[in-house]
Protein backbone atom coordinates (compact mmCIF):
# COMPACT_ATOMS: atom_id res chain seq x y z
CA UNK A 1 0.00 0.00 0.00
CA UNK A 2 1.08 3.24 -0.59
CA UNK A 3 2.14 5.05 2.36
CA UNK A 4 0.87 8.97 1.51
CA UNK A 5 -2.47 7.62 1.39
CA UNK A 6 -2.46 5.32 4.37
CA UNK A 7 -1.00 8.58 6.51
CA UNK A 8 -3.50 10.43 4.78
CA UNK A 9 -6.29 11.96 7.49
CA UNK A 10 -9.10 11.28 4.92
CA UNK A 11 -8.23 7.67 4.67
CA UNK A 12 -7.48 7.56 8.48
CA UNK A 13 -11.00 8.61 9.13
CA UNK A 14 -12.83 6.73 6.87
CA UNK A 15 -10.66 3.79 7.78
CA UNK A 16 -11.83 4.49 11.54
CA UNK A 17 -15.68 4.50 10.83
CA UNK A 18 -15.74 1.14 8.46
CA UNK A 19 -13.76 -0.40 11.92
CA UNK A 20 -16.23 1.32 14.17
CA UNK A 21 -19.76 -0.10 11.72
CA UNK A 22 -17.33 -3.48 11.83
CA UNK A 23 -17.57 -3.33 15.48
CA UNK A 24 -20.98 -1.86 15.73
CA UNK A 25 -22.42 -4.98 13.50
CA UNK A 26 -20.91 -7.26 15.56
CA UNK A 27 -22.32 -5.93 18.57
CA UNK A 28 -25.87 -6.34 17.18
CA UNK A 29 -26.06 -9.62 15.57
CA UNK A 30 -24.07 -11.24 18.89
CA UNK A 31 -27.19 -9.77 21.30
CA UNK A 32 -29.31 -10.69 18.32
CA UNK A 33 -28.50 -14.19 18.45
CA UNK A 34 -28.08 -13.96 22.37
CA UNK A 35 -31.92 -12.90 22.90
CA UNK A 36 -33.16 -15.21 20.34
CA UNK A 37 -31.38 -18.22 22.41
CA UNK A 38 -32.94 -16.76 25.76
CA UNK A 39 -36.16 -16.31 24.38
CA UNK A 40 -35.77 -20.44 22.84
CA UNK A 41 -34.48 -21.35 25.97
CA UNK A 42 -37.67 -19.55 27.74
CA UNK A 43 -40.35 -21.46 25.16
CA UNK A 44 -38.77 -24.69 26.11
CA UNK A 45 -38.83 -24.39 29.61
CA UNK A 46 -42.18 -23.17 29.70
CA UNK A 47 -43.02 -26.30 27.26
CA UNK A 48 -41.66 -28.79 29.75
CA UNK A 49 -43.05 -26.95 32.78
CA UNK A 50 -46.44 -28.49 31.42
CA UNK A 51 -44.98 -32.18 31.71
CA UNK A 52 -43.38 -31.70 34.87
CA UNK A 53 -44.55 -35.24 36.36
CA UNK A 54 -43.51 -37.25 32.86
CA UNK A 55 -39.45 -36.78 32.67
CA UNK A 56 -39.06 -38.84 30.16
CA UNK A 57 -42.03 -37.05 28.04
CA UNK A 58 -39.33 -33.68 28.76
CA UNK A 59 -36.47 -35.28 27.41
CA UNK A 60 -38.04 -36.50 24.26
CA UNK A 61 -39.55 -33.15 23.33
CA UNK A 62 -36.18 -31.69 23.31
CA UNK A 63 -34.45 -34.75 21.59
CA UNK A 64 -37.04 -34.12 19.01
CA UNK A 65 -36.42 -30.63 18.76
CA UNK A 66 -32.59 -30.83 18.82
CA UNK A 67 -32.93 -33.00 15.86
CA UNK A 68 -35.17 -30.72 13.23
CA UNK A 69 -33.34 -27.66 14.42
CA UNK A 70 -29.92 -28.83 14.03
CA UNK A 71 -31.09 -30.52 10.53
CA UNK A 72 -32.42 -26.98 9.38
CA UNK A 73 -30.27 -24.76 11.02
CA UNK A 74 -27.17 -26.06 11.48
CA UNK A 75 -24.86 -27.27 15.19
CA UNK A 76 -25.83 -24.10 16.77
CA UNK A 77 -28.94 -25.54 17.68
CA UNK A 78 -27.67 -29.51 19.12
CA UNK A 79 -28.73 -30.89 22.12
CA UNK A 80 -25.92 -29.48 24.13
CA UNK A 81 -26.79 -25.75 23.14
CA UNK A 82 -30.22 -26.02 23.55
CA UNK A 83 -29.80 -27.17 27.37
CA UNK A 84 -27.68 -23.89 27.48
CA UNK A 85 -30.27 -21.72 25.93
CA UNK A 86 -32.68 -23.71 28.87
CA UNK A 87 -30.09 -22.91 31.69
CA UNK A 88 -29.66 -19.60 30.69
CA UNK A 89 -33.48 -18.89 30.97
CA UNK A 90 -33.66 -20.69 34.42
CA UNK A 91 -30.35 -18.58 35.56
CA UNK A 92 -32.28 -15.33 33.97
CA UNK A 93 -35.64 -15.16 34.00
CA UNK A 94 -35.87 -11.55 33.72
CA UNK A 95 -35.60 -10.28 30.32
CA UNK A 96 -34.83 -7.03 31.34
CA UNK A 97 -31.47 -8.19 32.86
CA UNK A 98 -30.86 -10.17 30.16
CA UNK A 99 -31.59 -7.17 27.67
CA UNK A 100 -28.94 -5.22 30.11
CA UNK A 101 -26.23 -8.57 29.92
CA UNK A 102 -26.19 -9.25 26.28
CA UNK A 103 -24.95 -5.78 25.39
CA UNK A 104 -22.22 -6.60 27.91
CA UNK A 105 -21.14 -9.83 27.23
CA UNK A 106 -21.13 -11.92 24.55
CA UNK A 107 -22.64 -15.41 23.83
CA UNK A 108 -19.97 -16.92 24.51
CA UNK A 109 -18.84 -15.21 27.78
CA UNK A 110 -22.67 -15.83 29.12
CA UNK A 111 -22.29 -19.74 28.40
CA UNK A 112 -19.54 -19.49 31.06
CA UNK A 113 -21.18 -17.34 33.46
CA UNK A 114 -24.08 -19.84 33.41
CA UNK A 115 -22.94 -22.51 35.78
CA UNK A 116 -22.21 -20.20 38.61
CA UNK A 117 -24.37 -20.60 41.21
CA UNK A 118 -24.05 -17.98 43.75
CA UNK A 119 -26.07 -14.84 41.86
CA UNK A 120 -23.47 -12.64 44.28
CA UNK A 121 -20.31 -14.45 42.54
CA UNK A 122 -22.16 -14.39 39.14
CA UNK A 123 -22.82 -10.69 39.60
CA UNK A 124 -19.19 -10.02 40.56
CA UNK A 125 -17.93 -11.44 37.37
CA UNK A 126 -20.50 -9.85 35.01
CA UNK A 127 -19.05 -6.20 36.52
CA UNK A 128 -15.70 -7.68 36.31
CA UNK A 129 -16.22 -8.99 32.65
CA UNK A 130 -17.46 -5.94 31.25
CA UNK A 131 -15.54 -3.16 33.70
CA UNK A 132 -12.16 -4.79 31.89
CA UNK A 133 -13.27 -6.03 29.16
CA UNK A 134 -11.73 -9.59 29.26
CA UNK A 135 -11.98 -11.82 26.78
CA UNK A 136 -13.58 -15.34 26.96
CA UNK A 137 -9.66 -16.51 27.82
CA UNK A 138 -9.11 -14.11 30.25
CA UNK A 139 -12.80 -14.94 32.15
CA UNK A 140 -12.33 -18.58 32.27
CA UNK A 141 -9.15 -17.85 33.96
CA UNK A 142 -10.31 -15.65 36.07
CA UNK A 143 -13.07 -17.68 37.48
CA UNK A 144 -10.61 -20.58 37.60
CA UNK A 145 -8.39 -18.58 39.44
CA UNK A 146 -11.42 -18.14 42.07
CA UNK A 147 -10.84 -14.09 41.71
CA UNK A 148 -14.34 -13.72 43.38
CA UNK A 149 -13.56 -15.93 46.62
CA UNK A 150 -9.84 -14.19 46.94
CA UNK A 151 -11.71 -11.07 46.42
CA UNK A 152 -14.25 -11.90 49.22
CA UNK A 153 -11.18 -13.12 51.36
CA UNK A 154 -9.40 -9.98 50.92
CA UNK A 155 -12.25 -7.27 51.78
CA UNK A 156 -12.46 -9.74 55.46
CA UNK A 157 -12.21 -7.59 58.09
CA UNK A 158 -8.87 -8.96 60.20
CA UNK A 159 -11.28 -10.21 62.83
CA UNK A 160 -12.94 -12.18 61.10
CA UNK A 161 -9.38 -13.24 59.03
CA UNK A 162 -7.87 -13.78 62.57
CA UNK A 163 -10.95 -15.99 63.71
CA UNK A 164 -10.73 -18.12 60.88
CA UNK A 165 -7.53 -19.15 61.38
CA UNK A 166 -7.84 -19.82 64.53
CA UNK A 167 -10.64 -22.37 63.38
CA UNK A 168 -8.33 -24.19 60.75
CA UNK A 169 -5.37 -24.27 63.53
CA UNK A 170 -7.82 -25.80 66.06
Amino acid sequence: MDHSVQNNPLFTSIRQLIEDSKQQVAVAVNATMSMLYWKIGTAINKELKKFEGEKNYGKQIVATLWRHLQSEYGTSFSEKNLRRMMQFADVFPDEKIVVSLIRQLSWTHIIVIIPIENPLKREFYIEMCRLEKWSVRTFRERIQSMLYERTAISKKPEKTIEYDLELLKS
